[in-house]
């Protein structure tokens, strides 16, 4: 798949406001949004650390939580609002359909990336199943090295968390060697990560770089900030491309414009039937 066929930075013209007003993560103790957000991450920040993401890995990648269909898990998103998103205050399959539709419209033959933004956001399912919203939603980061610079609150809320004392993990390499790549590097844990294992556990259809943009679609600090160059190998130039291309309908799609759900069930429950059919194990 020839990714020059695809526009990296097109023009915004669907934006429904001002791209400035995106990721607004300034501070203000009196709007109970901005606080929700900061605490997410506060929390995310203070218990993210190796031991704890190498636990999460162990407990969800035995894929033994639960049995459903892409259509079950999307539809219970139905009940999750984002506490870590600035941007959008209604369920999270609100915004999965949202992101398709904008896909859909631009790249009109390219269904997999239609599929593909329809459920970037189904591994927050997790939330279900008693995992706290600071282990499932949010920007991820690298763990067992240091915090880089661009990440979410960096000065104030990595206070108290274990590995910033630990000389194996907090410097500039810490775990692991120069140029290492993406696929040796242990993200903080979320839905990334997650949905990109279960769909390469079920043996999922979509091509190569609908999972890259779905375990990478959340690492801001890399594909938007330029953080982690020293770890990355030269090819994953390319995914980082294929994120920038998909991230323009992730993020500025998020508006009060609702999209109709049951009219385009049908549209993508074909596609579910042609890349992720039946019953999934989670």
């Amino acid at each position: 798949m020839d990714i020059s066929d695809f526009k990296i930075n097109g023009q915004l013209d669907f934006v429904q406001k001002d791209v400035s007003e995106f990721r607004d993560y300034t501070i203000d103790d009196k709007d109970p949004v901005k606080e929700r957000v900061r605490r997410t991450y506060r929390l995310m920040h203070l218990n993210q650390t190796v031991d704890y993401v190498k636990k999460c890995r162990d407990e969800w990648l035995k894929f033994n939580h639960a049995k459903m269909t892409v259509r079950e898990a999307l539809e219970k998103l139905n009940d999750l609002i984002d506490e870590s998103d600035p941007d959008a205050d209604f369920p999270n399959m609100i915004h999965a359909f949202q992101t398709a539709e904008r896909a859909r419209k631009e790249y009109p033959q390219h269904d997999w990336l239609h599929l593909t933004a329809l459920i970037h956001d189904m591994g927050k399912v997790m939330a279900f199943y008693d995992v706290p919203q600071w282990a499932v939603v949010g920007d991820t980061f690298v763990v067992g090295c240091e915090w880089t610079e661009n990440i979410v609150y960096r000065n104030e809320s990595f206070e108290g968390n274990p590995d910033g004392s630990n000389p194996k993990y907090n410097t500039k390499y810490g775990m692991y060697e120069p140029n290492t790549g993406l696929d040796n590097l242990l993200l903080s844990w979320g839905h990334d990560e997650y949905l990109y294992n279960v769909l390469k556990h079920n043996k999922s259809k979509l091509p190569k770089q609908a999972l890259n943009i779905i375990r990478f679609h959340s690492f801001y600090p890399w594909h938007t900030f330029g953080d982690y160059e020293h770890l990355m190998k030269p090819e994953d130039e390319e995914t980082k491309n294929w994120v920038l291309i998909f991230n323009r309908y992730d993020l500025y799609t998020k508006s009060t414009v609702i999209p109709d759900v049951d009219a385009l069930w049908p549209y993508y429950q074909g596609l579910i039937d042609k890349y992720a059919p039946g019953a999934l194990e989670w």
